[in-house]
């Protein structure tokens, strides 16, 4: 990998000043917590920083807090802490089994839940050297005519790249928001309005800006009487991606829906929020024929590519059995 000078820092205002003061200086500088990604962009020189901010030497960003609004966990809390915390195992639904099936118990010890979602696309032409693709700066998304097995199906265009995380779709699901802090101050904003379709930029996966960390997860009680289901698919039953995953919550009376929220991943450039399928769902009996049929709304206007046609039918049985497992 290209060499580079590693900063320790001691705070997120530091942080921030760095970030701002290498981005005005013309030069290249990105943060690092667990390091399980970036050093893997850097060895394929998709990454090249001149420096690294380190932000695992701030104390105080690592926790998992219970209030009574709901949950705060820090942004270099690792995933292995949210997968083995108990009151997020008996609070939280299936969020600790979504922290518990990304990646091998190696890299979750060391990953965090603020990288996790900051994910760049495991699409392998993005990863390889021998490809400058469309986010890499050329002018062409490969996967267009090359090998599309595990591409977008839902949002693609210009790029076609999936959104890698696991904890997203799961947290976007729970209606989680994000804090971001920044030269401006902080912000905290839905996790959904977080990330970004190529449409809008084909050259990032997020809002953030030159200068911006993120440094805190916010995360509601579910409502009385809600149930939530996930389900990951993954080509081998190993350390893989998602080909597809759904994250549901529903909250029900008698078998009727009040409230629902279903996210899926692996299938767009952005965890895929399927409004039209929750706006469904309201008011109705949550039995195997409305189940199929929100299934169906939630994958109405996907564009398959040629090799990847197979998550459309997986998604809509995965929603399915995600709901009558959910009432």
């Amino acid at each position: 990998m290209k060499s580079f000078e590693n900063i320790n820092v001691r705070s997120v205002k530091e942080a921030v000043g760095l970030l701002q003061k290498f981005n005005g200086e013309k030069k290249t500088a990105q943060v690092v917590s667990g390091g399980t990604e970036l050093l893997q962009l850097m060895k394929e020189r998709v990454a090249t920083p001149q420096y690294l901010i380190n932000l695992k030497t701030i104390p105080g960003l690592s926790y998992i807090k219970e209030e009574r609004s709901g949950f705060r966990i820090g942004a270099l809390t690792t995933l292995t802490e949210i997968e083995e915390n108990k009151s997020v195992q008996e609070k939280l639904l299936f969020l600790s089994q979504a922290a518990g099936e990304a990646a091998s118990p190696q890299l979750r010890n060391a990953g965090t839940i603020g990288g996790n979602i900051c994910q760049r696309p495991f699409c392998w032409y993005f990863r390889s050297a021998s490809f400058t693709c469309l986010r890499k700066g050329g002018e062409l998304c490969y996967a267009v005519t090359g090998d599309s097995r595990f591409h977008a199906i839902l949002g693609g265009g210009p790029s076609y790249i999936v959104h890698p995380s696991d904890m997203a779709p799961a947290l976007i699901a729970f209606g989680a928001r994000i804090k971001i802090a920044g030269p401006a101050g902080e912000k905290t904003i839905p996790l959904e309005k977080f990330f970004v379709l190529p449409q809008v930029d084909y050259k990032r996966e997020n809002i953030l800006q030159p200068g911006e960390i993120v440094t805190e997860i916010q995360i509601p009680h579910p409502r009385t009487g809600s149930k939530g289901f996930y389900h990951k698919v993954r080509e081998r039953q190993a350390w893989d991606h998602p080909i597809v995953s759904v994250s549901t919550v529903l909250q029900a009376k008698d078998g009727t829906c009040q409230e629902a929220r279903v996210v899926l991943g692996g299938v767009a450039p952005v965890p895929w929020r399927a409004a039209k399928a929750e706006a469904f769902l309201r008011g109705k009996k949550v039995d195997e024929a409305a189940a199929r049929q929100a299934g169906e709304i939630a994958l109405d206007g996907a564009r398959p590519m040629k090799d990847n046609g197979y998550k459309v039918g997986l998604a809509k049985s995965l929603i399915q059995r995600a709901l009558l497992a959910s009432v």
